[in-house]
């Protein structure tokens, strides 16, 4: 299929963009993945971009979301940072695609042994960092069901708060952003929280939280 095919992301539906990456995680398990041209990726996308989806992903090296999602240039807008946290530069640009560029799904995409969280979980204070953790520190308190110690020692409860954290994020996005809300509501936008583990490659959809009409 000739990648200009692309274009038809004007026509596609929130959950069929959510299957999009469904299959190409599973590719990305599998070692199918699809044999992209990226030369030839860059020739059709020079005049324009077609992504189907945005993703809000952490910076972590291991969460490179074009290769989990087996998914080429032009295919999807990749928005990182740490701890895949909300703020007003993160809500922009997810506005931008979503309202402009129509992008029809954002996934906010955790994973597993984030030190991001293992720092938020640790009450960790270092410059600047220390606002950013702060953002996480909601989705800490409000784990309360994990046994053991609080912090960065106890794997069940720093993988615990990398899933609320990022249901979370997703209630701000819609809470923050009265744009991505209404055309959430109207059925033209889908959003959804995953966690991506880094031991196997899975992505796994927190699809009760998602909000797909």
């Amino acid at each position: 299929m000739p990648y200009s095919s692309n274009k038809i992301v004007h026509d596609l539906a929130p959950q069929l963009a959510l299957q999009r990456l469904k299959e190409g995680n599973f590719r990305f398990l599998n070692n199918l993945n699809k044999n992209h041209d990226l030369l030839e990726m860059v020739n059709e996308t020079k005049d324009g971009q077609w992504p189907f989806a945005a993703i809000l992903s952490c910076m972590d090296s291991r969460t490179a979301v074009e290769l989990v999602f087996d998914q080429g240039l032009g295919d999807v807008f990749s928005v990182r940072v740490a701890g895949n946290v909300i703020g007003i530069n993160i809500l922009g640009s997810l506005e931008y695609a979503t309202a402009f560029a129509d992008s029809k799904l954002i996934v906010v995409l955790g994973h597993t042994g984030c030190g991001a969280i293992k720092g938020a979980c640790d009450n960790v204070k270092a410059g600047n960092l220390t606002s950013l953790l702060s953002n996480i520190l909601p989705a800490v308190e409000q784990v309360q069901h994990i046994k053991g110690e609080r912090n960065s020692q106890n794997k069940e409860f720093i993988e615990a708060v990398a899933v609320e954290n990022v249901k979370q994020s997703v209630r701000q996005i819609l809470e923050q952003s009265s744009i991505i809300r209404t055309l959430v509501e109207q059925g033209k936008v889908g959003i959804a929280p995953a966690i991506y583990d880094v031991a196997n490659g899975k992505v796994t959809f927190l699809e009760s939280d998602a909000v797909i009409k």
